[in-house]
């Protein structure tokens, strides 16, 4: 019998612990958990290491943002590449793209069509009710695992209406970004790399001021008003970083005072 492998990957203790015991209770299903984002990745990490890797992640949607009480306890401190705190969307993306193989199937306390929207475009294939059955959960796990997508008919239109205004905004992010010059276009793909106006410089070989009228230009031509902004909607338009040069460990863009930190 072939057997699924799955990790639970929630910070509520109680709901983890009852979860794991009772699809472990499936003859066909090995089951383990993390408390956390960082906890997960560990975990994948060393799954694929030994040649058994995770087939299926069961993600907390409100991961990261419940306090008090109820937390499984506190894992170590990750490693200077790990993030302090994953939420559980961007759990899902950083999965996706770093182990394509593995499916993600997020559970939720509530039906939230923008946050299942999300987590569908992150690349979960599957948004289920926290409060759902046994059977129902196991179908999900089975049906993820044959390609299928599993969403709760009653968030299926909001889901639809989400992704497609998500669509719109992506086509209009998509035009802005081509009345971009040659140059223009280069300049915003080192915006979205983090690099600030010294290392956009040094690398295209241009001047500190040229560059800052680059990115004056860029910001003017895409209606924004700050280098995040226009960062947010290049990442709309599908406009990726230059180069592997993200900055330090791939830190996210950091903001002062409207200009990128240098």
């Amino acid at each position: 019998m072939a057997r699924i492998r799955v990790l639970v990957v929630d910070d509520h203790r109680i709901f983890a612990e009852s979860l794991a015991a009772a699809l472990a209770a499936e003859p066909d299903v090995d089951v383990s958990a993390a408390g956390s984002g960082p906890a997960a990745l560990r975990a994948l990490e060393r799954a694929a290491a030994e040649g058994r890797g995770y087939d299926v992640l069961l993600v907390d949607a409100e991961l990261g943002a419940r306090t008090g009480g109820g937390e499984l306890p506190a894992v170590p401190a990750p490693r200077p590449e790990e993030p302090a705190a994953v939420d559980g969307i961007a759990l899902v993306a950083g999965v996706r793209a770093a182990r394509p193989a593995v499916r993600s199937v997020v559970l939720a306390e509530k039906d939230d069509p923008r946050a299942a929207a999300r987590a569908l475009q992150a690349g979960a294939s599957g948004w289920v009710a926290k409060d759902c059955s046994l059977q129902r959960l196991l179908s999900v796990i089975r049906g993820v695992l044959r390609d299928e997508t599993h969403l709760p008919p009653a968030l299926l239109t909001g889901v639809l209406r989400e992704l497609t205004a998500a669509r719109k905004h992506r086509s209009e992010s998509e035009r802005l970004v081509e009345s971009l010059t040659p140059r223009e276009r280069e300049v915003l793909r080192c915006m979205v790399a983090g690099l600030g106006r010294k290392a956009v410089a040094e690398r295209l070989f241009l001047s500190p001021h040229t560059v800052r009228t680059h990115m004056q230009n860029v910001l003017g031509k895409l209606g924004v008003h700050s280098t995040l902004a226009a960062v947010a909607l290049a990442r709309r338009a599908g406009v990726g970083p230059v180069g592997s040069e993200a900055g330090p460990s791939g830190r996210d863009v950091v903001e002062r005072g409207g200009q990128l930190a240098q």
